[in-house]
């Protein structure tokens, strides 16, 4: 297996690419690490039938690697430039494009990959605020349509006037490193998830309401109609919640 680093920082030897690399070095023998670096590679956009020969150069990588590390810094609430640059530039070699417009993914499908970020905010204050949420949300964005499979997720929080990355950050690093080979299958269950547990909520509250009812604190009149509605505000309360904390609301410490 081939596990590829993307760096998208101005410092090749910075906070970022400090993590990057503890994570690829904790990569498991026999399997093999790569990095790139974006700032060595002139790449531009491909002009219609004129492809960018930099661009098939890294698209070859990106095709004999099985799992991305992609790493970059947060500006101004957002992915920084470099990486940014390097996926706009790679749209139509990510995705495959119908008649319509629509993107489905292409030669990309199911590999893996690897998110990490930076940023100047501190952990409470990106906790709170979730300044790093955009960055990752830009790269699940153009993963997902690529046909990519998530891993996980790596902050480091609070960088302006840090000199090097904390023990604790580190062990996380090279946890998730020595852990990369094992890579997730794609979860498509999430809509049969959803109605399982609609099936516990209507269950646990007709338990509930039996015993209100069986001690008479419900009528016989009204029990269906709190019933129905409860189930109902209950759930879409609970699934809201599950959802945020599982899909929105990303790694901010």
């Amino acid at each position: 297996m081939k596990i590829l680093g993307i760096l998208g920082a101005h410092k090749q030897d910075g906070l970022t690419a400090t993590m990057l690399n503890t994570v690829l070095n904790s990569v498991p023998a026999p399997h093999v690490t790569e990095t790139i670096y974006l700032e060595d590679y002139a790449f531009h956009p491909d002009q219609g039938e004129h492809r960018d020969p930099v661009l098939d150069q890294l698209t070859d990588k990106l095709l004999e690697s099985d799992v991305w590390v992609l790493a970059a810094p947060t500006y101004w609430g957002g992915l920084a430039g470099k990486l940014k640059d390097f996926l706009d530039c790679m749209r139509g070699r990510l995705v495959r494009f119908d008649h319509k417009g629509g993107t489905h993914p292409d030669r990309f499908k199911n590999k893996h990959y690897l998110s990490i970020t930076s940023c100047y905010a501190g952990t409470v204050e990106n906790f709170v605020s979730g300044i790093t949420d955009n960055t990752f949300r830009t790269i699940d964005k153009i993963m997902s349509a690529a046909g990519l499979i998530k891993i996980n997720e790596l902050v480091l929080p609070g960088t302006l006037f840090m000199k090097q990355v904390p023990a604790a950050k580190l062990a996380a690093c090279k946890r998730l490193g020595s852990k990369l080979i094992t890579k997730p299958k794609r979860d498509d269950n999430t809509l049969k998830r959803y109605i399982e547990l609609f099936c516990m909520v209507a269950v646990m509250a007709f338990l509930t309401m039996g015993i209100q009812f069986l001690f008479h604190l419900i009528s016989a009149s009204e029990f269906w109609l709190v019933y129905v509605s409860f189930v109902v505000i209950f759930f879409v309360l609970l699934a809201s919640i599950l959802h945020f904390f599982t899909v929105v609301k990303h790694r901010r410490r």
